[in-house]
């Protein structure tokens, strides 16, 4: 087993994870390739679905790997040095919040649903593959990506709960999943009044 890192390095994981969030794969990629800058365009969310609806599949395949592993990736890091869970819950909670208000690019990112799926590989697999299930399924039936994401959030701690008990990483994740919530709450307007974009289509520049 690795030793318990130095409180010193634990606490440099928590900035470094939230550093590692705030790299924008959408935004980062879209430049790379000469893609329409994600926050201008689409949905102005810089994020693999509004990167769909630009580019194409491709372009939202890679931003979706990169989204999922800077949320996945500290959490190992902090396994490897043998953190403790506060620290590994924290490492968590802190490339998430990177990734929604990156110190990159003005504050303004994404809405952290597959950042939060590669935090949560790194806390509990079997959690993490319960919520992607529960999103392909929803995703499938529905085509709201959206719709998706609201109901894995929702079953997330629970999930987490059963599979590693109540304490500090289920408290993690029901925080992980209330922030996703609120970032959706322009959805979920939409939802309700029945003009939510589908999975594919085209939306109306200016959706959050």
């Amino acid at each position: 087993m690795s030793a318990t890192p130095a409180p010193v390095l634990s606490l440099l994981l928590i900035p470094a994870a939230y550093l590692a969030g705030s790299l924008s794969t959408a935004i980062l990629l879209s430049r790379l390739w000469g893609l329409p800058d994600p926050r201008q365009a689409g949905s102005g969310n810089p994020g693999a679905t509004n990167v769909l609806r630009l580019a194409g599949r491709r372009a939202a395949a890679w931003v979706l790997l990169g989204d999922l592993l800077k949320g996945l990736a500290p959490v190992l890091a902090a396994r490897a040095l043998g953190a403790g869970e506060a620290v590994t819950a924290a490492v968590g909670v802190a490339a998430f919040l990177g990734h929604l208000y990156p110190l990159w690019f003005g504050f303004r990112g994404g809405k952290g649903v597959a950042t939060s799926l590669g935090v949560l590989f790194g806390w509990s697999w079997p959690v993490a593959l319960g919520a992607l299930g529960l999103w392909l399924t929803v995703a499938a039936l529905t085509r709201y990506s959206s719709l998706a994401a609201l109901c894995a959030a929702a079953a997330a701690p629970l999930l987490m709960v059963a599979a590693e008990g109540p304490g500090l990483l289920a408290g993690a994740t029901l925080l992980l999943s209330a922030w996703l919530a609120w970032r959706h709450r322009g959805n979920v307007r939409r939802l309700l009044a029945g003009t939510e974009g589908r999975i594919g289509e085209r939306e109306p520049a200016g959706r959050g």
